[in-house]
């Protein structure tokens, strides 16, 4: 049974993530950008501005509404999670070093889209029977293109809901558990052969905290990412510029063979990885998998936020693929390459492969500050596909089942704890993949509303 689900997943997955991937993403991100001419670097200086510029900048959020500042942190906790960790990791594994630069350009472009997709977002959000925002690329089809088109959000809102689960939840747990498993381990605290009780017992405790997260609203989500997402980031920044910083006479040979490795994988992988569509299709599609543009996920969050400007939001959409994927993910790319970790090329790796680059430099003694960072990174990955899960499934039936949601999203923690997920992980690519294609047709089809109300908004600026 197991098998004949892999392989119909493979054959699914094969087909979203391949040729029609790579132009629906690449191509709607490039028609993005040149219609906006740019804006996600003309307007780069202003984006970094009002969004790093407002940090320390203390407002409070009107009902049913989050700051600007803590949406772009809910936002951040979906987007910036063990896709930094393992997902760089095993598309360097199986693509080789030039699968970076791939992720670069799908990040370059995809700074335009998610841009876009906020811009959206907040302009066709709408408020629910409790007051609160609600938005996203559900709202925006069903808003925007009208009722002619509503399958496409039925559709969209479907496939997040199934999503959330494992890409959200389970998955992000188990990563959780595996690197508390293997810090304890490698301190003689446990043995292999009694990580089974423990992770029951986490999975228990993760079910209790993200519940008093989620059952708290949309406020107390908003409290959480904000305190949490900057820390955890600038917390594994520091700890990988170290690892560059001690490696510093390996990055001039990194960077050429990240660049060269991207349209000559062979010559760099001594010939193991020779596709260069390979090396291409495992960029692309874990800078998506790790950044979310294309997938309009992290529109849902930003609808919550409490500001009459979508543009000025949108600028947080920028920078949030910019942080996520130019800067952390690039750092975990670095990571294991100037570490002279041996890379399995062609096999798959995950986050073991991250945390052996951090191991090789500073001892195994930092195994247990990694293990805090990649808890960190998906237990706030789960907070915010929460918030994502609870929008599809209102938009689906009503604001009723929210917590009934919540509280069967906060008990599958118990099972991403203690079962093996190897196949879930590619299921959730195969519906993050799913999720696009509503969400870039509806983005398409938009741009031109878009546009207008960029052109109005810097107009008024001048």
């Amino acid at each position: 049974m197991l098998q004949t689900i892999e392989s119909i997943n493979n054959v699914v997955n094969n087909f979203i993530w391949g040729v029609p991937a790579m132009i629906c993403i690449i191509g709607v991100g490039l028609y993005l950008s040149l219609r906006t001419g740019f804006v996600q670097i003309r307007k780069f200086p202003y984006a970094l501005k009002t969004t790093l510029g407002r940090i320390f900048k203390k407002k409070e959020a009107s009902d049913g509404s989050m700051t600007p500042f803590q949406a772009v942190c809910t936002a951040l906790a979906g987007t910036v999670g063990t896709g930094n960790i393992a997902g760089v990791a095993g598309a360097i594994a199986i693509g080789g070093p030039g699968a970076v630069f791939w992720m670069w350009v799908s990040a370059l472009l995809g700074m335009c889209t998610k841009f876009t997709e906020v811009t959206l977002a907040v302009h066709f959000r709408e408020r629910n029977r409790h007051g609160d925002y609600v938005g996203g690329p559900m709202y925006y089809i069903k808003n925007g293109l009208g009722k002619n088109w509503r399958f496409l959000a039925v559709l969209y809102s479907a496939f997040g809901v199934l999503t959330v689960f494992g890409t959200g939840n389970a998955t992000q747990v188990n990563t959780i558990t595996t690197a508390i498993d293997t810090a304890l381990i490698n301190f003689n605290v446990i043995s292999e052969s009694s990580t089974g009780r423990l992770n029951l017992i986490l999975g228990i405790v993760i079910t209790l905290l993200v519940g008093m997260v989620l059952l708290g609203g949309i406020k107390r989500i908003g409290s959480v990412s904000e305190k949490l997402v900057p820390f955890m980031a600038l917390f594994y920044i520091v700890l990988a510029l170290g690892v560059v910083i001690l490696n510093i006479g390996r990055v001039p040979a990194v960077f050429h063979d990240i660049v060269y490795g991207a349209f000559n994988p062979s010559a760099v992988t001594g010939g193991v990885i020779g596709s260069f569509f390979l090396s291409m299709k495992k960029g692309v599609s874990r800078g998506i998998f790790s950044n979310e543009a294309g997938l309009g996920t992290g529109s849902i969050a930003h609808a919550c936020a409490d500001t009459s400007k979508p543009v000025k939001q949108g600028m947080f959409g920028i920078f949030e693929v910019f942080a996520d994927t130019i800067v952390i993910c690039t750092l975990t790319a670095l990571v294991i390459l100037v570490s002279g970790v041996p890379v399995n090329y062609g096999a798959a790796a995950g986050a073991e492969l991250t945390i052996s680059g951090f191991t090789a430099t500073y001892g195994g003694w930092v195994s247990i500050f990694t293990a805090v960072a990649m808890c960190c990174f998906a237990f706030s990955t789960i907070i915010g596909w929460g918030l994502y899960g609870a929008r599809c499934i209102e938009f689906l039936f009503s604001a009723k089942v929210i917590r009934p949601f919540m509280i069967a999203y906060s008990l599958v923690a118990i099972l991403g704890a203690t079962v093996n997920l190897g196949l879930l992980w590619s299921i959730a690519e195969t519906f993050n993949g799913l999720m696009a294609i509503p969400n870039l047709i509806g983005v398409f089809l938009l741009s031109g509303t878009a546009i207008t109300l960029t052109k109005e908004y810097f107009a008024q600026k001048k």
